[in-house]
Parts: structure tokens; sequence; C-alpha cells
């Protein structure tokens, strides 16, 4: 039975690029400090220029079998040699890995799996603070590991240490601390932490995915930065990403343990097939060796003065970009941003409740003038804000995003404010989000405005109001949905 062919005759290269930078034309711009999520930009000339060249010469290596190829262990050994020795202590051994999700999800495989052959846990759990990341729950889930999330304090939005401490259980596996926390740029207080898992025989990991790197670095340039890494007693591991504050291209990461006999629990090995006998340290098998050598050398270029000048840069940022926050009428800085993160909520009223419908539209606004700051919604008490990732090359433009932001903020007070109809609220919370099906699924997000072929709204205010107002379960079906929308073969 004919069909149609899977894709086009051959084009002509020149075509293709060109088709692929229409494209992102589309996107966000990476580069240039307007864009305060997702992309760390270092502002320095030739870095990625370099990258490029880097991960090209290196592409067609597979990162599985380093005997084969054996660049792949002397670029790995060096890189993680850097990461052991800014973070480590004497005898700390790591892995390279695509990104943090991929490197948190390798510690917690590794603590599952030691506290079920040292200590015999056959139901084991993962103690989290409530501003933990999520890619923690994604790896309780996927390894079925039970997560105990303890409230952080409500001021500080730091973990609660005693009560951290209080979560312990005999079958805890392994408790976490964030350095800082992706969503408010809070450190928590790990040598607390990791003092009380010690004591009882539990491992500890510090996720630094975002300020591993920056960290120590802004403690070379003068800042005040307690310590959190493998130096801090009781810690037994620590996650970095590399395409972060060390500013190489998605995804780097590494992820270090105190020692060997631990990060053995990692790897995966198996014989019992008649093909090749199989050691993976990873997620991944077949890796192209292409990231690897593009963190290599960006680290190498970079070197020890560049990332503490950079560092140094950041910090300036941060300090104008908070001063300029605090001085504008109902804007509230949460907690005390310590490492390029900052989070801020808005109120009509100074000194007033958080107000979701103005912080959203303010979102908006922005995004017209060409920013774009994360929204993040309400949660377990926690007040929605909006979020900023600062990098070096946002310092030239905290003074214009300030007076952005000053402009959009009266705008979106003098916008209706968005609100859901509380009978609507009211309905969504008695609705069991695994027994909805797919007509009634679509029916929500059409209402929502995200229904198929909608693509995303103009403004996106309307939409989240609606989000937070839904409770938690319903709200994971829905974004799941929509997402298997987004990509969705025609």
């Amino acid at each position: 039975m004919p069909t149609d062919p899977a894709l086009p005759d051959g084009r002509p290269a020149t075509e293709v690029l060109a088709e692929l930078r229409a494209l992102r034309e589309a996107d966000a711009p990476t580069r240039g400090g307007r864009t305060f999520a997702y992309v760390y930009d270092a502002g320095l000339e030739g870095l990625d220029e370099l990258a490029a060249e880097a991960y090209t010469a290196f592409a067609t290596v597979n990162g599985l079998d380093p005997t084969v190829f054996p660049s792949v262990a002397r670029l790995e050994n060096d890189v993680v040699g850097a990461v052991a020795a800014l973070l480590g202590a004497p005898g700390a051994q790591g892995t390279f890995t695509s990104g943090g999700t991929e490197s948190i999800l390798l510690a917690v495989k590794t603590a599952r799996d030691h506290a079920r052959t040292v200590r015999g846990i056959t139901e084991p759990q993962l103690v989290l603070p409530s501003t933990a990341h999520a890619a923690f729950h994604k790896a309780a889930a996927y390894l079925r590991v039970e997560a105990v999330v303890v409230p952080v304090d409500p001021v500080t939005f730091r973990a609660d240490a005693a009560a951290m401490a209080a979560a312990l259980t005999d079958r805890t596996a392994l408790v976490v601390a964030s350095t800082p926390s992706y969503a408010h740029g809070v450190i928590d207080p790990v040598a607390e932490i990791a003092a009380a898992a010690s004591a009882r025989g539990v491992l500890c990991h510090v996720d630094a995915c975002i300020g591993g790197w920056i960290l120590p670095y802004l403690r070379r340039a003068g800042r005040e930065v307690e310590p959190f890494d493998l130096s801090v007693p009781g810690v037994t591991s620590l996650s970095v990403d590399l395409h972060k504050y060390a500013y190489a291209d998605k995804g780097a990461s590494v992820v270090l343990y105190r020692d060997a006999e631990l990060r053995r629990h990692q790897y995966f090995a198996h014989a019992g097939w008649p093909g090749y006998p199989v050691v993976n340290p990873t997620v991944q098998g077949t890796k192209s060796g292409g990231l690897l050598a593009q963190a290599w050398a960006v680290l190498q270029y970079v070197g020890e003065e560049g990332y503490t000048a950079l560092a140094g840069r950041v910090a300036e940022a941060s300090d104008r970009l908070l001063a300029g926050l605090r001085s504008l009428d109902g804007v509230r800085v949460l907690g005390d941003p310590a490492a390029g993160l900052v989070a801020f909520t808005v109120s009509r009223e100074e000194a007033g409740d958080p107000d979701l419908s103005l912080l959203l539209h303010l979102a908006d606004e922005m995004r017209e003038l060409g920013w774009y700051l994360q929204p993040q919604l309400s949660f377990d008490g926690l007040p929605p804000n909006l979020h900023l990732t600062l990098t070096p090359a946002t310092v030239g433009q905290v003074d214009t995003l300030l007076g952005d932001l000053g402009t959009a903020l009266a705008k979106a007070r003098g916008l209706e404010p968005v609100a859901v109809d509380p009978a609507l609220a009211a309905f969504a919370a008695e609705l069991d989000p695994d027994s909805l099906g797919p007509d009634e699924i679509a029916g929500v997000l059409a209402f929502a405005g995200l229904g198929e072929g909608a693509g995303l709204p103009g403004r996106m205010a309307p939409v989240l109001v609606l989000l937070d107002a839904l409770p938690g379960a319903l709200k994971e079906r829905l974004l799941a949905e929509f997402i298997g929308s987004v990509f969705r073969v025609p």
C-alpha cells in the first residue's frame, strides 16, 4: 500500500540552515541579557564559537566506551577533577552527566542502592525541603523512593534544619539541601542538615546545580559564602551544572561523591545477554563526546581569574537589581538571594498581600517590552512571584530593566484583575484527574485557552491564574496533556 514519503528529497545545505535560522527567530533570545530564565550568558566574546568548535571536533566520538575512545576518559577526568578541586575533599570522585536532572537522578539511585546494600532498607525514603527542585520528585517517581516533603521557613524560605532532622527515620536513604534553591535563590543550612543526617547514618546530597560553580568564585571575589560542599562533615554527594554559571553549553553537569566506594552504587553493569559486556556510569549509554569536549574547552578558556571576574559581575548586577526592586512601591524581594537568583512578589498596597493577578499582568507587560521574567505560582503558603536569573550579560541591562519594570508595573495596576470563578474552582477541586477522559481534558484546556491547535495565548495571566487555583494533581494532569498537545505529529 503506497504511503507518503517520510522525508522530502535532499535539500541544499544553505536552504536547510536558512530554515533553522528562521525557526530560531520565534524563540526568546539566549544572548544579550533580556531572558531571565533558562539561559546563562557570560557575555564573553568568542566563547560560543569556541564551544561550537570543540563540540564539532568530538561530535562523532561515542562516550559509551572509553577503551575505544580514550580521549573521553581524559576529558572527563579533567572536568571532574576541576569540580572536585573546587568543591570536593580528598578522594572525591564523580561523573560527567547531561544535566542537573540526570545528576540528581543518579544521586538518588546511588542513595537507594547504598541503603539497600549497606543498611538493608527495602522501602527507602527521600527527605526534601519543599523548595527542593522538582527533579528530586522525578527521581523518586522513577526509582520508587518515597518522597517526604518538609515545609520551609515561610519568612526566609530556607529549609528548616530542625524539622528536616525530625523527619529522618530508619528508612531514610537520603536527605537534601539546596545551594541555592531554584525558586527563591536562598541557601539552605547545609551544615546543620548534614550533621543531623550523619548522626543517623543517612547520606546527604547538596543540590548545588545552580550555585556550585559560582559560589566559590563569589567567595574569591570577596563575598561571604558559608561552606556547603563536600568539605562539610556529613555531606556525601553534590551536583553542579556546568551549563549554568560555568557557561558551558547545555547539557553539562557533574555529580560528585565523597569517594569511589559510594560512587560505585551509581553504576549499571550487565553481562547477562549475548552482546558486549555493558557498564554505564550514567543513565545514558551511547552519548556524543561533543558536550564533554565543549565543557572542557570552556573551563580551560575562562580559567580561574576569568570565573572570579564573572562572579563579581553577577554580584554587581544582583546588588543593583535588589536595590532597585526594593525601591519600587509594592515590590517585595523574597528571602536573602545569594547566588544570582532573585524572586520578588508585588502587591497593590505597600506591605499588602501578594496579588497574583497584578504579578502575572506585570510578567505579560514585561514580555511586551522584550523581557522574560519567569512566573512562579503560589505553593503551600509560599507567595507567587517572578523569578530572575542574573548573568554577567545582565550587568549592563539592570538600569533599563528597572525602568521598564516601573513602567510595566504602573500599566499592570491599571488593568482589570484576572480572577477565577469561585464556583469553577470549587468544581475543579472535586475532579479526579485520573478518571478524566480525553474529551473532558480537552474541554478544560480549551477553557484555559490552551486547546489543541490554539498555540500559546498572547497573554499568560488568564491561564496562570486558572492553574494557580487548581488542585496540584489536576494541575499536573493538565500540564502533561498540554505538553502532549505541543509535541504531537499532525
